[in-house]
């Protein structure tokens, strides 16, 4: 478990605070899951973005009156910390009887808290249901391995070695897989999730690609870090010209993340899924 997170709000018994309060927020360092891949923040081999999108977002009107909406956040991957999620739904739930004199507001408070948690400028969008309601769900590109036929036993740690390819072939492609799942490292409760991959390099073998995610299933990792690990083995393996690898994550306590990481500038738009 990260050391920081034991401090954290995750897994323990918490107040709800209705009005204001942005100390709730709970900061994580990422440097020791950065220092666990062999990483720092000086030699990070990609970009990226942490989309989370928060269902439970309110506030007053000067009126009294509540407004409902949905928040979305882009974290930068080489932020300092992450937030805690916990603490992040804590926070956001402060504002439910807080008054606001606009969305406006909403959202220039929400940028100044954000960002002071993160340590790097987060961007905000405060959004209508209709406006998100409009946009439907969305599919993810590629082709699906789930159907493949594999033999699985090892489902305690992620399993690089069941990576195969084709060193011989350079290909492009999209793929992607439903059967991402991970464990919570403080509460062990289940992340569950889509990933998505599309790069450019030697051929993947698609059946040791689906062995290979199954393996998370009992690893207990934080989402950003999964989506880290499964980026790292790929680019090992494929030495890629190009490599984009995200995660699109079921919601938990009103709140779903999905991690982006790739060797290009992110592009992708922040789609939901059918199980988003």
């Amino acid at each position: 478990m990260h050391p920081a997170a034991e401090h954290s709000p995750l897994g323990k018994s918490s107040e709800y605070i209705s009005t204001y309060t942005p100390s709730l927020l709970f900061p994580i360092p990422r440097a020791a899951k950065w220092a666990e891949l062999g990483l720092t923040a000086d030699t990070l081999p990609y970009k990226g973005v942490d989309f989370w999108n928060c269902f439970e977002l309110s506030w007053l009107l000067p009126s009294g009156k509540p407004v409902v909406a949905i928040g979305e956040f882009s974290i930068p991957a080489e932020s300092p910390n992450i937030i805690e999620s916990k603490s992040f739904k804590l926070y956001l739930n402060s504002l439910n009887q807080t008054p606001f004199e606009s969305v406006q507001a909403v959202e220039a408070c929400l940028i100044k808290d954000l960002s002071a948690a993160a340590g790097k400028p987060v961007g905000v969008r405060v959004r209508t249901l209709a406006e998100v309601e409009a946009e439907g769900v969305h599919a993810l590109p590629g082709v699906c391995i789930d159907e493949l036929d594999v033999n699985i036993s090892n489902y305690e740690q992620p399993q690089p070695q069941l990576l195969r390819c084709d060193a011989e072939r350079v290909i492009e492609e999209s793929l992607h897989s439903h059967l991402l799942k991970s464990n919570c490292p403080v509460t062990g409760q289940p992340d569950w999730g889509s990933v998505a991959v599309h790069y450019r390099g030697a051929a993947l073998d698609h059946a040791s690609f689906l062995a290979y995610l199954v393996s998370f299933r009992q690893h207990a990792d934080f989402h950003e870090q999964c989506v880290e690990r499964i980026f790292l083995d790929l680019q090992r393996l494929l030495e890629p010209q190009s490599l984009t690898v995200y995660a699109r994550y079921v919601r938990r306590g009103g709140l779903d993340i999905n991690p982006y990481r790739s060797t290009e500038v992110v592009t992708e738009q922040n789609l939901r899924l059918v199980r988003q």
